[in-house]
């Protein structure tokens, strides 16, 4: 081992352990300040919601009262709402484990059919099939053009057949 390598590494790990740290205490900061100004956000559209839920409601009672038949109503906005099945929710770590377990099936299937894709047995089949299918494709044309050599002469001779007895 040379005499510069232990110096080297033992100067180079904390400084890459500092940097690390000061990288992770950035990104926190910086993610506080995101989450901070979300909340803001939030905050303000739930206000401007309730402002357009109390028009709403206002203005639904005026034309209920207006009207008196709300069998017409297409909507239901600014109502009490009905009772409603609750729907499940899911924390999210169990949707990260959900997630990541469809990935892996996905990744898995992959890597599986790719593996026996390139299996040496499944290429030789295949290789087998399409000199197969060469061959009796070349069969089949000879074929064909029998066939169709032996028309044209029919049609030849019979061409002949009745010139030669008009003639």
């Amino acid at each position: 081992m040379q005499d510069w390598t232990v110096p080297v590494l033992v100067t180079a790990l904390p400084v890459a352990v500092l940097v690390l740290v000061v990288a992770a205490a950035r990104s926190r900061s910086r993610t506080r300040r995101e989450v901070e100004a979300a909340r803001a956000e939030t905050a303000a559209l739930q206000a401007q919601l309730d402002e357009l839920e109390r028009r709403v409601g206002r203005s639904e009672e005026r034309r209920a009262a207006e009207a008196g038949d709300p069998e017409f109503l297409i909507t239901d906005l600014g109502r009490e709402p009905e009772e409603a099945a609750p729907t499940p929710q899911i924390g999210g770590a169990l949707f990260t484990d959900i997630v990541l377990r469809e990935t892996v099936v996905k990744t898995a299937s992959l890597a599986h059919g790719v593996r026996r894709a390139l299996d040496p047995e499944t290429r030789n089949r295949i290789r087998f099939e399409m000199r197969r299918e060469v061959r009796r494709a070349r069969k089949q044309r000879r074929v064909d053009t029998r066939q169709a050599v032996r028309e044209w002469e029919a049609r030849q001779r019979a061409g002949l057949d009745e010139e030669g007895s008009a003639a």
